[in-house]
């Protein structure tokens, strides 16, 4: 299910588009008059109150509208330094949706149905998210901070299943998102083009978030930032989501994440590796450089600090600051809005279950390796590799307008 460019993953992506139901209403933050300003999250909704007293978040909260209305994770150019879309581009934004929904036909009883959508257009006409121009919130400029000196060299050096270039000869050459171990955090917590489901429980003193595509959090909820924090683990303990503390701000749970497997893509040893903070399974509009590939690195004094906030009765916003001094020159941040979808049907991810794919991508670039050595083969480079459109825009937003042809700029 994690691989690339393959009939399979299409196939997966069209029944998935199939199942997306119609989401319910939400309340959410309005587009204010300013364009280049983003106002901060709304407090003033009540949500209801559990049994022990915290605010009841549970529920079903897919961001598959966010995939599907192609909001992307960093901002288009053509937006400049605008967080909302102006009136004609969201009406773009809007007849593509409708568009979308035209196309939609549900499954056969074979599995087969079309890569139309249900209900994105009126996703669009309630929820004023769907006027801003990126996920990214800071930096101002809607785009991700560079790397630092070593944090571009390890992701230059970085070995993937997606680098251009690069021979699979062993398990060590595929991410662990290739090997159905975890997407990364927090990569997961952004939308990819299918098994977008997030599902919320709560009891007392935790909340457990569910991902559809690899992944369980539990966080501890304490009773205070000083307490919350208190609670690290250990440096030398990680873990794929990382250790989520939590405590109430208010209205708002706010949820510190530490202690993220940390490491890079250039060892061999797939017991040190790291995965990408973003990758190709988060929605981005497309640079030469980061975040493709999968091979951006983490050290062990990355975190985040997440914040979530009901802002109505169907709608969560989750904004997140990632922050590692080391591999980034800055801190980044997005504000994202999760929708309440309680009839989103989550089915078993059982990517790992079957996941033939890297041995026959090894016995693929074995017997490629063979034929060059003897001659009867060009060798692979990145220029003739195929791998090489992973570094291009692979999403685009309809509301800057038609698409622009390859290589004719970022956003397009």
């Amino acid at each position: 299910m994690t691989r690339k460019g393959l009939t399979s993953l299409v196939a997966i992506a069209v029944a998935s588009c199939g199942l997306a139901l119609t989401a319910a209403p939400a309340a959410a933050q309005s587009r204010p008059s300013d364009l280049y300003t983003l106002p901060p999250v709304p407090t003033d909704y009540e949500p209801a109150r559990l049994p022990w007293g915290d605010y009841d978040f549970t529920g079903t909260w897919p961001i598959e509208r966010l995939n599907e209305g192609r909001i992307l994770f960093q901002r288009p150019e053509q937006y400049g330094m605008r967080f909302w879309v102006t009136d004609e581009e969201f009406q773009r934004r809007l007849d593509a949706a409708r568009g979308n929904d035209g196309r939609f036909a549900a499954a056969t009883e074979n599995g087969i149905g079309t890569s139309g959508t249900e209900g994105l257009a009126e996703w669009f006409e309630q929820t004023d998210f769907g006027h801003r121009t990126s996920m990214l919130v800071s930096p101002a400029n809607g785009q991700l901070p560079p790397l630092t000196e070593e944090g571009m060299r390890l992701f230059r050096a970085g070995r993937s299943g997606w680098v251009p270039g690069q021979a699979y000869n062993w398990v060590s050459d595929f991410d662990s998102w290739d090997r159905c171990v975890s997407r990364g955090f927090p990569a997961s917590m952004y939308p990819f083009r299918y098994n977008n489901g997030i599902r919320v429980f709560q009891s007392p003193g935790y909340m457990t978030i569910v991902l559809e595509m690899l992944g369980t959090r539990v966080i501890k909820i304490y009773n205070s930032k000083e307490e919350a924090q208190a609670a690290k683990w250990p440096e030398a303990v990680e873990a794929w989501m990382g250790n989520s503390r939590g405590w109430w701000e208010g209205k708002t749970l706010v949820i510190e994440t530490t202690n993220i497997v940390s490491g890079d893509s250039v060892t061999e040893d797939i017991f040190r590796r790291a995965a990408s903070p973003l990758n190709m399974a988060t929605q981005f509009t497309g640079t030469l450089d980061v975040p493709a590939f999968n091979t951006v690195p983490m050290s062990t004094e990355a975190m985040t600090v997440e914040r979530l906030t009901m802002t109505g009765p169907n709608a969560i916003v989750h904004e997140l600051t990632y922050s590692d001094p080391l591999i980034y020159t800055a801190p980044w941040t997005t504000r994202i809005e999760w929708t309440r979808d309680d009839d989103y049907v989550f089915f078993e991810y059982a990517c790992h279950e079957g996941n033939y794919m890297p041995r026959d991508y090894i016995n693929a670039s074995r017997a490629q390796q063979a034929r060059i050595a003897a001659g009867e083969e060009e060798p692979v480079t990145p220029e003739n590799d195929d791998r090489s459109r992973f570094a291009r825009p692979f999403d685009w937003d309809p509301g800057v307008g038609p698409r622009a042809a390859p290589g004719a700029g970022r956003g397009g």
